[in-house]
């Protein structure tokens, strides 16, 4: 079996697209992905202008062969009479020595260099492998997030689309592909089940389906169904009797079988009890501890506050403890939770400067990266899909005016925050759960910035989002849902200076739409009066 397993492992060649000088990370920001939609129109224009010159260079040759064609069908009547005449044989001569050979150069004319050079131009700005499997996983990643089924996925029924798109059979194939690659046999079966019942549907396509029956049951021998493996090779082998893996493996799983039926009934049964189930489960053990109830947040299921506890929660107008920019125009307040409290504020930044300050981190947004907790480097990470850009208060007034408000109605020394943080997520687009605040176990995480710890966080939403891309806090079962023009607002730290571990939070994966979000991190220094210590560590 070690031979036909490498075998099956040399399959996995390069996916689709060459190598290229793109630039990386397409994927995690939908904000730079629309440039790429542009970059595609204009080579449609440029590939539609080679069709018009190819057919115009075809309409030209067309013509002369009709007119010779005519000519010749007399000529050939009456060879000796035709060439009789003076006129006719000079012609001949011309046209044998000169205009054929004009044609001969019009038929080897190239027409395709216009296309092809703006092609070698736009190609170095083309996604890479890692844009394209990085998309591949993010719609594995939506699939068990939202508990949607491929066949959900491939008609394009998805909550909130105004664009319906299909998967072909072969992109299904593509996808299973993908998750073999990462040894994800779960998903892989998942996914080359499709494109075979695609292809079993008479979808036309350029997969066959011995290639995927021959991912699928190697996918499903691994997941511990042997039955279901040996059936999907005998039915490869029906379609290619001479497949010398699938006679291998035939070979293999028979002998298994037989091996099974000698031992024990019972502790057989039992075994394949026990493999049943650890197919069904499907999905490696997870590192991610909270996943179920993360991942119900997201669907909007899980922990629902009590009736008691919501009649605590209200809306208000506040004007920022009597802040003159406020009293004759207050923020409206809402209470999205309580414990930890989370505050949001309606109609709290304009479509004007929303879009300013995007213009502003669009040409700047880079993949976003996490400290790492033991060597304090910056690095990219697969749990944080979206990219970024910082703006200083400095650069301009539009973000010098959202830094002051936030001080306003917040009352806490913005002086000493971090840089505004614009972040666009990609597709399948996420943040797991994490802490804004360092733990004890991370002293220096903010060392550098000599400004002590997060004490709270301010997040503007600045795009509404169709499905997904809810905030939720998978220790107290919040969730916060995207709202254009809105913010929200809680402290990391108790006023004790101890961090509040409820506040764990996560951006949950985008579903359909394009979500903007911009972030301020408000730090202990310049707080000390503002918001003063108490006797208590946990208030």
């Amino acid at each position: 079996m070690k031979s036909s397993k490498m075998i099956w492992h040399v399959l996995l060649v390069g996916i689709l697209l060459p190598q290229t000088l793109a630039h990386p990370g397409f994927f995690t920001s939908i904000g730079q992905m629309t440039d790429l939609i542009h970059t595609e129109k204009d080579l449609v224009t440029s590939l539609k202008d080679y069709i018009k010159a190819e057919e115009a260079k075809l309409e030209q040759i067309k013509k002369w062969a009709e007119k010779l064609d005519r000519l010749t069908s007399t000529a050939t009547k009456d060879p000796e009479g035709f060439v009789g005449h003076p006129v006719n044989a000079f012609k001949l001569m011309k046209r044998l020595n000169t205009e054929w050979s004009e044609l001969e150069n019009l038929v080897l004319k190239d027409m395709s260099d216009g296309f092809i050079s703006n092609l070698t131009i736009q190609r170095q700005y083309f996604p890479n492998d890692e844009d394209q499997v990085g998309a591949a996983k993010a719609l594995l990643r939506l699939q068990d997030t939202y508990n949607l089924d491929t066949d959900t996925i491939s008609k394009g029924n998805l909550p909130g689309v105004k664009h319906k798109s299909f998967l072909t059979a072969e992109d299904c194939f593509e996808l299973g592909k993908v998750a073999y690659t990462e040894a994800d046999y779960y998903h892989t079966e998942l996914w080359m089940g499709q494109a075979l019942r695609q292809l079993d549907a008479g979808e036309v396509a350029t997969v066959d389906k011995v290639s995927v029956l021959d991912y699928l049951s190697y996918a499903v021998y691994q997941q511990g169904d042997l039955d279901k493996a040996l059936l999907l090779t005998k039915k490869l082998l029906e379609l290619d009797p001479e497949h010398q893996r699938a006679n291998g493996n035939l070979k293999y799983f028979e002998y298994i079988m037989a091996k099974e039926k000698d031992a024990n009934k019972s502790a057989s049964d039992d075994q394949s009890d026990q493999k049943s189930t650890l197919r069904k489960k499907g999905i490696a053990v997870d590192y991610l501890p909270e996943r179920q109830k993360y991942e119900m947040l997201c669907r909007g299921e899980g922990i629902k506050m009590t009736p008691r506890r919501q009649k605590k929660l209200f809306c208000r107008y506040h004007d920022g403890n009597r802040n003159p920019k406020f009293i004759l125009a207050p923020a409206k307040q809402e209470d999205e939770w309580d414990k930890p409290r989370i505050i949001r504020f309606h109609d709290i930044i304009s479509d004007a400067e929303i879009e300013i300050v995007k213009d502003l981190a669009k040409p700047r947004l880079r993949r976003a990266t996490i400290s790492n907790p033991i060597t304090g480097d910056l690095e990219t990470v697969h749990y944080r899909i979206s990219k970024s850009a910082w703006l200083s208060g400095y650069e301009n007034p539009v973000v010098s005016r959202i830094n002051m408000r936030i001080q306003d109605l917040t009352g806490l020394d913005v002086s000493t925050a971090e840089e505004l943080q614009v972040a666009n997520y990609g597709v399948g687009g996420q943040y797991e759960p994490h802490f804004d605040f360092a733990r004890k176990d991370e002293p220096d995480a903010f060392k550098e910035l000599g400004t002590g710890n997060r004490i709270a966080t301010w997040l503007f939403y600045m795009s509404d989002v169709s499905a997904g891309g809810a905030t939720v806090f998978p220790e107290v079962g919040a969730s916060v849902w995207p709202k254009k023009g809105t913010a929200v607002f809680w402290y990391n730290l108790f006023a004790s200076g101890e961090g509040d571990y409820s506040t764990r939070h996560a951006a949950c994966p985008v579903l359909v739409g394009n979500k903007w979000v911009s972030n301020k991190w408000l730090h202990e220094r310049g707080q000390e009066f503002r918001r003063p210590c108490t006797l208590s560590e946990l208030e």
